[in-house]
This record gives structure tokens, C-alpha cells and sequence, in this order.
């Protein structure tokens, strides 16, 4: 039944908790959330997903935006250090040679700036992948639904033949709602329990 599997990148492929980054710097709650709605949280970081901005200019928005509340120092810091959090979940990765292995079509869908495209396409794993959408190439975000007919028109995909995981629960609905199944990524095993109860078996 299934053919193609997708997958989000940030927090399902690599490392992504902007909380937990904050937390291990700051250890101030206050100064954590200042700093995360002037850096992830920002129409800054939402626009660099979007690829209407480039980074240059989002870091001089965030640095002035900090200028206004005392927290230079801490935006510097996440701006520096941030692409740091990005590591391959190993156990991802093998999941994914499974199923390659296997027969299945790997496909990929993710909200992600320009330039961390660029660094991910280097990685081996990237190898892996049939095709896939990036936000900042089409302008799209999910969990609008543009993004993910854009990714099952250009790789010409049957919606009743997908799968998709994500790590957030609204952009796998948003898939759910298109008619692609969707499976939210907690972590390695619930994966596996969800594609095997979707007739997928792995090792």
C-alpha cells in the first residue's frame, strides 16, 4: 500500500530543541524566554524558513531587537552557536537505510533556512532521498497546505501511497488533512510501532 515515506528534518532527522539550547546557556527563564522570541520565535527565523530574508539580515534584526531589551550578549550567542544543536540522530538514519533497503521511496519535507539546507545536502544521509521540498526554495511553510501539494506534484507522489513524520503534531495533521498519513515523531521506537502498524516491518 504505502510507497513513499517523508520526512521533516529539524527534531525527526537532526537534533532541534531551541528550548533545551536556551535552558543549557542561560539556566534564567526570563532571560529564555526574552531571548527565544527575539531569535526561534521570531518573524525573523519565520521569514529565513520562508526564504524572503537572507542571514545576514536576520541577525542584524535579532542583534537590534536585543539592543532594545539588554540581551545582546545572549542573542549573539544563540546566532553563533545555534547550527551547534543540528546532529544526526543516528537512529533516524538506520531507519532510513531500512526502508531504503526494503524498496520504499524516501522523500523529504522540511521548514528550514537556505543555508542549513546547503550544510544538510553535504551530510552523507542526504544521499538517501528520492527528492523532497525545502521551505525557503518555494516560499511555502508548513503547516500550510501549499507546501506539502508542492512536494506531491514535484515528485509525483500518490497521496494514499504516503507516509510523513514530523515532530510536531500540527504539521502531521496537516498532512492527515490532505489524505497523506501522518505520524508524529516522539521518538525512535514510537516511529517504528507507527510504521508497523502501517504494514512497514523493520528490523
Amino acid at each position: 500500500m504505502y510507497k513513499n515515506i517523508i520526512f521533516d528534518f529539524g527534531g525527526v532527522v537532526v537534533d532541534f530543541n531551541p528550548r533545551n539550547f536556551l535552558m543549557d546557556r542561560f539556566m534564567n527563564k526570563r532571560a529564555e524566554e526574552i531571548v527565544y522570541e527575539i531569535t526561534f520565535g521570531s518573524q525573523e527565523w519565520q521569514d529565513l524558513d520562508r526564504g524572503t530574508i537572507t542571514r545576514a539580515a536576520a541577525n542584524r534584526i535579532m542583534l537590534e531587537n536585543a539592543a532594545h531589551v539588554n540581551r545582546v550578549f545572549e542573542v549573539q550567542t544563540v546566532i553563533d552557536e545555534w547550527a551547534t544543536m543540528l546532529r544526526t540522530k543516528k537512529t533516524t538514519v538506520k531507519v532510513m537505510k531500512e526502508l531504503k533497503a526494503a524498496g520504499y521511496r524516501l522523500y523529504y519535507l522540511t521548514n528550514i533556512p537556505a543555508d542549513i539546507m546547503d550544510e544538510l545536502r553535504q551530510r552523507d544521509w542526504f544521499a538517501l532521498f528520492d527528492g523532497g521540498v525545502a521551505s525557503c526554495d518555494v516560499h511555502l511553510c508548513k503547516p500550510e497546505p501549499g507546501i506539502y501539494t508542492t512536494l506531491m506534484q514535484t515528485c509525483r507522489l500518490a497521496y494514499d501511497e504516503s507516509i510523513f513524520i514530523d515532530d510536531s503534531k500540527i504539521n502531521a495533521q496537516a498532512a492527515y488533512n490532505l489524505g497523506i498519513t501522518g505520524i508524529l515523531y516522539k521518538n525512535p521506537k514510537s516511529m517504528c510501532r507507527a510504521l508497523n502498524a502501517c504494514g512497514i516491518e523493520l528490523g
